[in-house]
């Protein structure tokens, strides 16, 4: 009998050298705390773990300028000098000691990732220290330092994928993946976040479909603030699907930043880990629908470190690896209290916040009058006519 092929997760406990500071919101403890969650959960019995080779200048210099790779080396290396016109030695970006390395290391694993996927090493493959989807080519922004997810696609790309999609659920767009693709047919870019009227980066507008030569290539569904579980799915299978089964692509690479959470203190998405769930058991059938199954997952944002972060990440882990989370299983005494150890709290008891997450057809009728419905059409009216798609129904 031929062994059921394993996915896996690239983890390196280096991984969590990339720390901004015991203030910053982006706390590399959470990753620590999925980890711990998923091993004591039993979802590392199903996977294998694969260890993370930094990405080289070469590899960097595949999506980076050099000179931008050369500004992050040296302020790497004297952690006191900054350089705002880079992104660098911002609030949101600040320079510490091993910054390149870590940052590095980060592009290397979701490279490893998509490396084992494509090759046949493995079915599927995550990296939840990755999804640093800011990232420009000259420039830090917005927590990232280096792009992993596009230096994954990219290298996928120089291996022979012909057609790779790239779907981004954190709660901000994925400009800095957009960008870096907005004129090449090969990468579908779709992004579901808050709108920009209200949220950093203050891109991602439903018109914003690719460049010339590429149109339809970049998809965006802007969402009102205060859209839940209901309203995010509703936006989702509206939009999401469709275009993905018109492009047909070879690999589905995925970004999971879960700040998408009502609880997270930056956002204003009111969804539940239920919601988010939700989203990675689709993404899971649509890599199997479209994919044969090929599909690289990453982290991305999160703030509420201790309740969200661990039980979103770890459902994650447990769907790549095809052993989901029953959602009403008690997270482990032993990981509470070291929750309470590293945080000074108690974590969260349920892998659930007891939520059933539903949401109402597309097809079941557009209102005007709402805002979310507003956001779906504009999204739909944009690029579906693109990829020869009926915008109303």
């Amino acid at each position: 009998m031929v062994p059921v092929e394993r996915a896996c997760v690239v983890f390196d406990e280096q991984l969590t050298a990339y720390d901004f500071g015991a203030h910053h919101p982006m706390a590399p403890v959470r990753v620590d705390l999925t980890l711990s969650l998923a091993r004591e959960l039993g979802v590392f019995d199903a996977l294998d773990v694969v260890t993370a080779t930094a990405a080289t200048e070469d590899e960097l210099a595949l999506i980076h300028r050099p000179s931008y790779i050369e500004r992050v080396q040296r302020m790497s290396a004297h952690p006191h000098f900054t350089d705002e016109s880079a992104g660098l030695g911002t609030e949101d970006n600040p320079v510490f000691a091993g910054m390149h390395e870590a940052s590095a290391l980060i592009a290397g694993a979701s490279v490893e990732a998509a490396r084992r996927v494509w090759t046949g090493e493995a079915p599927r493959a995550v990296n939840v220290a990755g999804g640093l989807h800011h990232a420009m080519p000259d420039r830090a922004s917005g927590f990232c330092i280096y792009n992993d997810v596009a230096l994954a696609i990219r290298w996928l790309l120089d291996h022979g994928a012909t057609k790779v999609a790239y779907v981004d659920i954190d709660a901000h767009h994925g400009d800095g993946v957009q960008a870096m693709f907005y004129d090449d047919p090969r990468v579908l870019t779709i992004s579901i976040h808050e709108g920009p009227q209200t949220l950093f980066p203050g891109t991602g507008y439903a018109t914003e479909v690719g460049a010339e030569g590429a149109e339809g290539s970049a998809v965006n569904v802007p969402l009102p603030p205060g859209t839940s579980d209901a309203g995010w799915l509703r936006a989702f299978h509206a939009v999401v699907p469709a275009v993905l089964r018109e492009f047909e692509p070879e690999i589905l690479v995925t970004q999971h930043g879960c700040d998408s959470h009502m609880d997270d203190p930056l956002t204003n998405l009111m969804l539940s880990v239920d919601g988010q769930r939700r989203s990675y058991v689709v993404l899971r059938e649509l890599a199997d629908e479209l994919c044969d199954g090929r599909w690289v997952a990453t982290g991305g944002g999160g703030y509420a470190v201790s309740d969200v972060v661990p039980r979103a990440w770890t459902h994650l882990l447990g769907i790549v690896a095809d052993r989901p989370i029953d959602p009403d299983t008690l997270t482990p005494a032993g990981w509470r209290e070291h929750v309470q150890q590293l945080r000074g709290s108690l974590g969260p008891v349920r892998m659930t916040d007891g939520r059933r997450p539903e949401y109402r057809a597309w097809e079941e009728g557009f209102d005007p009058a709402s805002w979310l419905d507003r956001s779906i059409n504009a999204a739909r009216q944009a690029v579906f006519p693109l990829h020869g798609l009926d915008p109303l129904y």
